[in-house]
């Protein structure tokens, strides 16, 4: 098992550039931001862009891979964005994971975009996963789609890097089939449940939905599970850690992923359980 870690982008850089450090130091394989332009979760809230959040990242730590959790076509167009994911890559020398889902409010009509379904949401996401994935593989890329279009676009070109991970997030089941099938990995966060055996059955059901349809086509994925989705927190104590995390693996996740503790909801903890599991060690 693998352990992630989640630093919300609602505070300045002096004040969280220690807790990025700081991950790296505890031995998280993985830290993650999130990408919106207003977070539903904290609308009131300060809150910073994803990618040069990663950016700052990336200049001080030097092991720790850096993850979108997760960008989404809400805001951002495929073509751009790969040339941020290509130049950011390169920065962090090749630690960075590209988290990515549909999406969802406010940042999905932030920009005054029409109202839409969520199986409209959804076609978009597909189509933006493979223009994305195209301008991260080809030179001289040209697109007419329903929801995007790009005119030669070009790679970064030289020595640089030209494709990072696409980690693909969804719960129902048409994502997670699109995830076995087109997807580095899989990010899941459950699905709204009213105890944690109903969260992890529903977990486990898609869990083994993804690992059969990537299974008929010859693939294997990462799979990231983020826990503080469960209707209970992790970092409540490190007895509720150890208990989460040996339920994900018992289903076959690869990777967990918790928030770092915060003062207030969401995810209110106290750093003290995370400083204990640090020096433990994740996995007891």
């Amino acid at each position: 098992m693998r352990y992630g870690i989640a630093i919300l982008p609602d505070m300045p850089w002096q004040t969280a550039r220690p807790l990025w450090e700081r991950a790296e130091e505890m031995g998280f394989t993985h830290a993650w931001t999130y990408d919106h332009l207003v977070w539903g979760g904290l609308p009131d809230s300060q809150w910073f862009s994803c990618i040069p959040t990663l950016t700052a990242a990336a200049a001080v730590t030097s092991r720790i891979g850096l993850g979108t959790f997760v960008a989404s076509p809400n805001f951002r167009h495929p073509a751009a964005f790969s040339r941020e994911v290509q130049t950011l890559a390169d920065i962090s020398d090749d630690r960075l994971l590209v988290g990515l889902g549909v999406g969802g409010s406010p940042d999905s009509q932030i920009l005054g975009q029409p109202a839409s379904t969520v199986r409209q949401r959804v076609d978009r996401f597909q189509e933006f996963v493979g223009v994305l994935d195209g301008t991260l593989r080809s030179d001289h890329v040209s697109v007419d789609g329903e929801y995007f279009s790009t005119l030669d676009m070009r790679l970064v070109g030289g020595e640089v890097r030209s494709r990072v991970p696409l980690l693909l997030a969804g719960n129902g089941p048409r994502s997670v089939r699109f995830a076995a099938r087109h997807g580095d990995g899989w990010v899941t966060t459950g699905s709204a449940a009213d105890s944690v055996d109903e969260w992890f059955a529903a977990v486990a059901a898609n869990h083994r939905l993804l690992t059969e349809t990537a299974a008929d086509t010859g693939r294997s994925l990462d799979t990231y599970l983020a826990v503080d989705f469960a209707p209970c927190s992790p970092l409540e104590n490190i007895g509720r850690f150890d208990s989460l995390v040996g339920r994900a693996a018992d289903i076959g996740f690869t990777d967990v992923v918790v928030h770092w503790p915060r003062e207030t909801d969401p995810y209110r903890g106290d750093v003290s359980v995370l400083e204990e599991l640090a020096a433990r060690g994740f996995g007891g």
